[in-house]
C-alpha cells in the first residue's frame, strides 16, 4: 500500500490536505496524526472493520482497548453513557489535554475499540491538526500510538513512518510532539477516580481539581483484561537491551566500564547534568528537567540500534510528579532494573 504523507505547518494553507486525510478515514482507512503527547494511528471509532486494521497494522493484542479521540466536550459526552460530577470537573480543567477518561460506554463505538469491555477511554487532544482532522472527518477517532506494538512510541512523524509506511493510507506530519509521553488514563466508573496509567496530568493535579484523594492501581495480572492501554503488556522496548539504573553518576560509570571490559559497546541515556560525568560508546541527553526528559524519552529509546550499541544504560529518575510517568514507561521498556 502507498502511504501518502502531508506536512501540516499551517492549517490555513493545508485545508485540502486535512480534507484528503479525513476522506481516507471516512472510507475506513488508517491515518497517522499528531497530538500533544505522541503520534496516533487513527481509524473511524464507529467502524469495526476500520478499527480491525489498527490491530493488524500494529500487531496489537486484541484485548488491549483503544483510546478514542474527540474534537469537543460535546462529542466526548456523546460517546459515554454518563459522566460523574468529578469527571465534569476534570474535563473543564484538563480538556483539551493529555487526560483520558475511562467511562461507561453507550454502544456508539465499535466493540473492538473497547476490547469487549463495558467501558471506553476518551480524550480531547490538544493539537490543532488533530482537532481539525477529527472535525473534518466528522467521526470520533480510535487512535493508539502510531508504532509497532511493543516498540517505543512515536514523537515525530518519521518514527511512525519507520514502523508503518506501506501498511497504512496516510501520515499527517505536524512536527515533533510536545509532552512526549502518552496521556494520563483515569477510571471514572466508580465513586472515586483511579489512575490506570500515569502521564503529564499527575495524581496531585487531579486530586486538587476534584477536592478528593485518589489511588493508583497496581499492574493487572496477565489473566485480567486491561481497562486501559499500557496496563498489561510490555511496551516501549528499544531494539537494544535496556538496563534502567538507579544510582549516582560514579556508580553508573563503574557499571558502564564493567560492561565495556566484557567487550560490549555501551550507550547511555541520562539527564544533561549526569552525562557530563559519564563516558560511554554513545550518549543521548534526556535534558535538564523532567519536562525535557518526557519530551525526548521515546526519541532516545529509538536512537540506538543493534549496529550502534550492544547495551543501553539509562539513568533512573525520581518518581514524583511527571517522573512517575517517565519511570512507568522506562520500567516497561527495560529488560533489567538495577538499584545501586
Amino acid at each position: 500500500m502507498h502511504t501518502k504523507q502531508w506536512t501540516i505547518d499551517d492549517l490555513e494553507h493545508h485545508k485540502e490536505d486535512i480534507a484528503e486525510a479525513a476522506a481516507l478515514l471516512q472510507a475506513g482507512e488508517l491515518v497517522v496524526f499528531p497530538t500533544e503527547t505522541v503520534y496516533g494511528l487513527g481509524a473511524d471509532a464507529t467502524n469495526e472493520q476500520a478499527v480491525a486494521k489498527i490491530f493488524a497494522a500494529k500487531g496489537r493484542p486484541q484485548d488491549n482497548p483503544l483510546i478514542v479521540h474527540a474534537a469537543s466536550k460535546e462529542q466526548l459526552r456523546s460517546l459515554a453513557a454518563y459522566l460523574p460530577d468529578y469527571a465534569e470537573k476534570l474535563i473543564d480543567r484538563f480538556s483539551p489535554g493529555p487526560l483520558t477518561y475511562v467511562l461507561p460506554e453507550n454502544g456508539r463505538c465499535a466493540r473492538n475499540v473497547t476490547a469487549g469491555l463495558q467501558t471506553v477511554g476518551i480524550r480531547i487532544p490538544d493539537h490543532p491538526a488533530a482537532i481539525a482532522l477529527i472535525k473534518a472527518a466528522g467521526l470520533p477517532l480510535a487512535a493508539p500510538s502510531a508504532n509497532i506494538s511493543g516498540k517505543p512510541s512515536p514523537t515525530a512523524a518519521s518514527h511512525a513512518a519507520e514502523d508503518l509506511a506501506g501498511k497504512i493510507a496516510g501520515i499527517l506530519d505536524g512536527g515533533p510532539t510536545g509532552v512526549g509521553v502518552e496521556s494520563t488514563v483515569i477510571d471514572c466508573t466508580g465513586d472515586l477516580p483511579v489512575i490506570l496509567r500515569p502521564g503529564a496530568v499527575t495524581e496531585e493535579m487531579i486530586a486538587e481539581t476534584i477536592g478528593q484523594r485518589l489511588a493508583s492501581t497496581d499492574a493487572l495480572s496477565e489473566t485480567e483484561k486491561p481497562k486501559a492501554p499500557g496496563m498489561k503488556y510490555r511496551h516501549y522496548a528499544p531494539e537494544v537491551p535496556l538496563w534502567l539504573v538507579n544510582g549516582k553518576p560514579g556508580q553508573l560509570q563503574e557499571l558502564i566500564s564493567q560492561q565495556q571490559k566484557q567487550g560490549l559497546r555501551v550507550a547511555v541515556m541520562a539527564s544533561s547534568g549526569t552525562l557530563t560525568e559519564l563516558h560511554a560508546d554513545g550518549q543521548f541527553s534526556l535534558g535538564g528537567n523532567l519536562q525535557e526528559t518526557a519530551a525526548h524519552l521515546y526519541d532516545g529509546l529509538r536512537r540506538f540500534e543493534a549496529g550502534d550499541a550492544d547495551l543501553i544504560i539509562c539513568e533512573a529518575f525520581p518518581e514524583t510528579g511527571l517522573g512517575v510517568a517517565i519511570m512507568n514507561r522506562l520500567k516497561k521498556a527495560a529488560s533489567k532494573y538495577i538499584e545501586l
